[in-house]
């Protein structure tokens, strides 16, 4: 089991809070942070018809290039984005020798994406300059799923940097750690770097973890999320709502129940119960 996976066994193991558990003020305002705002782009599905698949605003026009930390034993994503759009990815990931694919449009190295540039390790900064002679300034894509060390990566990671992708998709790992005031904190400096450049366009649950709930507040464990950068987001249409789950949204394994997005992710509707605080 490589090192990244046993990082994400050991997140998984206990849903008990570890340390004071969050207010219900905190989390409320984590909750609402990331709900998803209506786009007048149309939603498209690139990738896997199950795990691998993600769900991205039909806004691909002059993006060359994409980011893609976090190899599986499927391409279907990168693959797609060649052949449909011309889109060149770059993958990274230091658990295997070698993509699951050959195709001219896709190149590997085998780094995991992370906090330092150290022996198998690289910055997404670091990467995303060493390419600087193939990538023009136009606008990238960033497809992220590197088992729970997104947040370390994103910590890390300047907003110029970030603000060089167009779209973000980035699933993020553990998230039953928004019940633990000190988790909850760091998180939601996390999401609020983001969000101040980029808005949430779609969520969907991996259902490979399940959903922790307390006191009426239901957190799936691993959630996708597709950001879109602000400057990219006009008027919605009038006939775009938002419906979860998407039509195009599918689960991740098959063999495991589905998991729908719990409403308070994305309708107005109370966080939890408030008169509940001390038990959240």
């Amino acid at each position: 089991m490589g090192l990244r996976k046993k990082i994400a066994k050991l997140l998984y193991k206990d849903d008990r809070p570890r340390s004071k558990q969050s207010e219900y003020k905190d989390l409320k305002h984590f909750v609402e942070l990331l709900r998803p705002t209506p786009i007048s782009q149309d939603l498209i599905r690139i990738g896997a018809k199950r795990d691998g698949g993600y769900l991205i605003p039909d806004d691909l026009a002059d993006i060359k290039y994409c980011f893609s930390p976090g190899v599986s034993t499927i391409a279907e994503f990168e693959e797609q984005l060649a052949e449909r759009y011309s889109i060149r990815s770059f993958l990274a990931d230091a658990s295997v020798s070698k993509p699951p694919v050959t195709n001219e449009f896709i190149s590997f190295e085998p780094k995991f994406i992370g906090a330092r540039d150290e022996k198998e390790f690289i910055r997404l900064e670091s990467w995303v300059n060493s390419k600087r002679e193939q990538v023009d300034d136009g606008d990238l894509l960033l497809q992220m799923d590197i088992e729970g060390c997104e947040y370390e990566v994103l910590i890390d990671t300047s907003v110029e940097v970030l603000r060089r992708f167009r779209i973000l998709i980035i699933e993020f790992h553990a998230l039953q750690m928004v019940f633990e005031s000190s988790t909850l904190r760091l998180l939601t400096a996390i999401m609020e770097k983001i969000t101040r450049e980029f808005a949430v366009v779609h969520i969907h649950p991996n259902n490979c973890k399940g959903v922790v709930e307390r006191n009426g507040v239901a957190v799936p464990k691993v959630l996708e999320f597709t950001f879109l950068r602000r400057d990219r987001i006009s008027s919605p249409k009038t006939s775009n709502t938002l419906v979860f789950p998407h039509p195009l949204d599918a689960k991740n394994l098959a063999a495991l129940p589905d998991v729908t997005l719990p409403d308070v992710w994305w309708r107005d509707v109370p966080v939890g119960d408030e008169n509940k605080q001390d038990k959240i």
